[in-house]
């Protein structure tokens, strides 16, 4: 079944351009839009959609607002967040809020229909600079506050932490470098499936839930470098 998609995007020409090019993918169903966080919020209640594509820089009712409302009323839907370079801060919030990953205004058609299957199927969409923001964020939480939403990687005291297996290492790397798991199939000659069987051994053995986690972590470790 195609993947039900709300699109949330101020300009009504991109917004119009948007739909126009992702309804010509067959795995895609566009089943609504708006022009605002507010006007999201009522239409998204009626609709229900899988995922949804919402612009970060959207007037009086920010993105990060969205995704933060979305995800405390209906926690199975899925954010994508649009961007431009110079917002990293206000990405890391939106993360933080919930949302699943996010993608650069202007990308390609395919790497956006990627991306919404990667995060229909439980996973993340992350950028290699994105990672190490996240990374100084939480070094940060954890010198200055108690363990809260965006904590994780925490260990019993003394426990031995379970070692990636050579293969698992290299997934993770890879990923780190920002491709989908569809790009890491394909570079590594596996399938998709294999692909998501190892992201979820490594999520077990990092004791994290999603990639951005993982990355995250795998760089606090020093067992991958970016």
């Amino acid at each position: 079944m195609p993947i039900r998609v709300f699109v949330v995007e101020d300009q009504a020409k991109i917004l119009k351009a948007q739909i126009k090019v992702l309804e010509t993918f067959p795995d895609i169903e566009i089943v609504g839009s708006a022009l605002s966080g507010e006007t999201a919020l009522e239409e998204i209640e009626k609709i229900q959609p899988e995922v949804i594509l919402c612009d970060l820089g959207l007037p009086q009712m920010s993105g990060i607002e969205v995704t933060r409302a979305v995800k405390q009323k209906w926690p199975s839907i899925e954010i994508l967040i649009f961007t431009i370079f110079d917002e990293e801060e206000k990405v890391i919030e939106a993360i933080g809020a919930g949302a699943a990953g996010y993608l650069l205004k202007g990308a390609e058609a395919e790497k956006i229909v990627e991306a919404i299957k990667d995060v229909k199927g439980g996973g993340a969409v992350i950028q290699p600079n994105l990672a190490k923001a996240l990374l100084r964020l939480v070094n940060k939480a954890g010198e200055n506050a108690a363990p809260g939403p965006m904590s994780y990687g925490s260990r019993i005291p003394g426990e031995t932490p379970h070692v990636l297996t050579e293969r698992e290492l290299e997934i993770l790397q890879i990923i780190a470098k920002g491709l989908s798991n569809n790009e890491a199939a394909k570079v590594l000659g596996l399938s998709k499936a294999t692909i998501r069987t190892h992201l979820e051994h490594i999520y077990e053995k990092l004791d994290v839930t999603n990639r951005v986690e993982a990355v995250t972590e795998g760089i606090r470790q020093g067992i991958i470098n970016i």
